[in-house]
């Protein structure tokens, strides 16, 4: 493999399978942070798709896999996990020959199950960005196989950096874990903004102000998490006096069992992505 020290430079070239929004976001975001645009190839089936990213932000684009893989130094898979399988199995005898860094966002589909389809031998990066990764504000959590070196972590955590931070994990198995937390959690969020917005209009609050100020204090809260230096519990417990609204309001969810229910939730979505693994490979 070519030089590792920062995504599409020099003369590696980067290939993304598949032109979603997750990989049209992070094409993007290795642009603005110096990429070259010429060495960045994208494959994607869909017409549309795949003339938008040519002509936003001026890749090469293919519709066969092979042809934007053939000569890459780095594969990104970013295609669904019901088709990963043969997605790699059709590229497999192009992967034995070149040994690419492949670097995948499926979820469920894991480093041994790409290295098998590859044909073995494969540096594999298993990764899971969230949503948010759209606006450069993601989190991601990555896992590398044995045949990852040094180089190539550094490379993959600089690629998956321009959606925003990146955590590594050494036992694999923790990542189904990372998609119910991080790569679903977005979800979860969206959700409780939801029901609060319900919950305000209900309360009589016009729609539009009702809006507002769910948003605004999601915003204010997330940024508070992130910007101190304090666990979550401290900082619920700062603005919950006693006796007062926010005291009625925690206790009624604690009463609820929102913890559990979370939980739950969690435990749901960590099990579903090991659904998928098996799902999609018959030889597990």
């Amino acid at each position: 493999m070519t030089d590792h020290s920062s995504p599409a430079s020099g003369s590696r070239t980067l290939a993304f399978i598949g032109g979603g929004n997750m990989a049209r976001s992070l094409i993007g975001g290795l642009i603005a942070r110096g990429a070259q645009a010429d060495a960045i190839r994208v494959a994607e089936p869909v017409d549309a798709l795949r003339d938008a990213l040519a002509d936003d932000l001026g890749v090469a684009t293919f519709a066969g896999n092979a042809d934007a893989a053939g000569d890459a130094d780095v594969w990104v898979l970013a295609v669904k996990p019901q088709v990963m399988r043969a997605v790699c199995e059709g590229l497999a005898a192009i992967a034995q020959r070149r040994r690419p860094l492949l670097i995948s966002i499926a979820a469920g589909i894991t480093a041994a199950q790409l290295e098998r389809w590859l044909g073995g031998g494969v540096a594999v990066v298993r990764c899971m960005p969230n949503t948010p990764a759209l606006l450069g504000a993601g989190v991601t959590g990555l896992f590398a196989n044995a045949h990852v070196d040094a180089e190539a972590r550094a490379l993959a955590q600089a690629l998956l950096a321009s959606a925003g931070e990146t955590v590594w994990i050494d036992d694999e198995a923790r990542m189904d874990a990372v998609t119910a937390v991080s790569g679903s959690g977005p979800a979860y969020v969206f959700l409780l903004a939801e029901a609060m917005e319900a919950a305000a209009r209900a309360e009589g609050l016009p729609d539009a102000a009702a809006r507002t100020l769910v948003l605004q204090t999601v915003l204010g809260a997330a940024r508070m998490l992130t910007e101190s230096d304090e666990a979550p519990a401290e900082l619920r417990r700062r603005v919950t006096s006693p006796g007062g609204t926010t005291q009625a309001a925690i206790e009624t969810f604690e009463h609820g069992g929102l913890r559990e229910l979370v939980a739950a939730a969690i435990r749901a979505a960590t099990e579903r992505g090991r659904q998928l693994s098996a799902a999609n490979d018959d030889a597990a």
